[in-house]
């Protein structure tokens, strides 16, 4: 009997959610056949059978999540025993619930976290509860004994002083590695809400990421003469607000911000698009694929601002992938264009809105939306000024791009009347410095104002 588990399909995945099972249960199924559609954090994703037979037991149900690895369905011969039997128990008896926790499980981390059986009130089988969500994405998140945990000796010791257990702790570092800043987040949460048991703060993510999804519907709840609307978050929305805050929790933000001369850049984008409408099919060049353009080749030319802060070393990328950020009714997601530096301007161009059609028709793979080193965030198309963008980890700076506006300048003596566009860089100061960023944007600047060095 082999147990299909949950795939991890994306750098920042940590549990999916099933929206509906193409195969049922006694349907035959293949190698490589896709047997369920699933939630991520940023997209809706058909996952594949990774052995032949019949579809013997659906573990986690329509509706419901489990965390990476966690077995979701049994695959075996079509008389082949169920582990445990046929009502869904493993070999040793124990009942699986939806996430592929048991409840000796649940039970032990009821106990971990200090709560006194008799105040829990029996949930009904078929409706989840919170409590219910939260044990067990808990309980599936512990690392077991067997298993090593990649932690660095420092945080090692940071975490055996304030008596953490570093085991269900979620690393941010390479690889899934626990670093220093990892439990310094687990510390700082203890401290904002004050005095709990150890084992609370031992994933300070689980409370806002329940396992299993609220009720669909958005309940109505009176508060004084208000009515209230609750919107449940979709994985998408939750990966976002962790994500983000940890990103200002732990990164030291440093903001440079410039005004670029664009003339030009139009001019140029003119005779390229004269140029591009030729093409099969036609193209139209945005002003932002010129502005991935220069990115690309300012990295390209400064390379200290192409890495990622590891704790006690930098990780300087040798590819140069620029995400771009991307507004869905859902929420943001960031698509990456890989190698951008090595793309012509057209091919920027394409990739970007084969790229863009598939975030809005929720089609893009993981590799579509990972390996990011450097990201965009352009607003000027909702008529703003300028902005700060918080910087997308593990990546150590983002460049947000306002509106081109006409705006009085004075050229040579004179006040006259140029476009022009306000950037802000924001770096994480760990990594980059200040005199280092401002050098950068100089260089993106240059390249924007003449451009025609970003066709030699």
């Amino acid at each position: 009997m082999k147990t299909v588990e949950m795939p991890k399909m994306g750098d920042t995945m940590e549990e999916g959610k099933i929206l509906r099972w193409l195969k049922q249960e006694g349907d035959a199924v293949k190698k490589g056949e896709p047997i369920a559609e699933v939630e991520t954090d940023k997209v809706n994703i058909e996952i594949e059978s990774f052995s032949s037979g019949v579809l013997r037991k659906i573990l986690v149900q329509e509706g419901n999540s489990a965390p990476i690895g966690a077995g979701i369905a049994l695959v075996g011969g079509l008389d082949e025993p169920l582990p445990g039997g046929s009502n869904g128990a493993n070999a040793a008896g124990e009942a699986i619930t939806p996430s592929g926790a048991t409840t000796k499980d649940a039970q032990n981390v009821i106990s971990n976290i200090g709560v006194e059986k008799a105040t829990i009130a029996r949930p009904s089988v078929d409706t989840p509860t919170p409590m219910m969500a939260t044990i067990a994405h808990t309980s599936t998140n512990v690392v077991p004994e067997r298993e090593r945990v990649f932690i660095s000796p420092l945080a090692r010791r940071l975490a055996e002083e304030h008596e953490l257990d570093y085991r269900r702790i979620q690393g941010t570092g390479p690889n899934g590695r626990i670093i220093k800043l990892d439990i310094e987040a687990v510390l700082a949460a203890r401290e904002a809400q004050g005095s709990q048991p150890t084992a609370a703060f031992a994933a300070p993510a689980l409370p806002a990421q329940p396992l299993t999804e609220p009720i669909a519907a958005a309940p109505v709840v009176q508060s004084g003469t208000d009515d209230v609307v609750e919107i449940p978050l979709t994985a998408m929305r939750r990966t976002i607000a962790r994500r983000l805050s940890q990103s200002m929790q732990t990164a030291p933000h440093i903001y440079v911000t410039s005004v670029i001369d664009t003339g030009k850049l139009a001019a140029l984008r003119q005779q390229i698009n004269e140029y591009a409408a030729q093409e099969q099919p036609p193209l139209k060049v945005s002003f932002n694929d010129l502005i991935v353009k220069a990115v690309a080749r300012s990295l390209v030319r400064m390379p200290e601002m192409n890495v990622s802060f590891a704790e006690d070393r930098l990780l300087q990328k040798k590819q140069v992938n620029i995400g771009v950020a991307v507004a869905l009714e859902q929420g943001l997601i960031v698509p990456v264009i890989r190698n951008a530096a090595q793309l012509s301007v057209l091919e920027i161009t394409r990739e970007t809105r084969r790229l863009a059609e598939l975030a809005r028709t929720g089609k893009l793979k993981p590799e579509d939306f990972s390996g990011g080193t450097f990201t965009i965030s352009n607003l000027g198309m909702y008529d703003v000024d300028s902005f700060t963008a918080v910087i997308n980890p593990p990546e150590s700076a983002i460049l947000a791009v306002g509106s081109i506006t006409p705006t009085p300048a004075v050229v040579d003596g004179q006040v006259v009347v140029r476009d022009r566009m306000k950037v802000t860089l924001s770096a994480d100061h760990r990594a980059i410095d200040g005199a280092v960023a401002a050098r950068f944007l100089q260089q993106v600047k240059r390249l924007i104002e003449e451009p025609f060095g970003l066709l030699i």
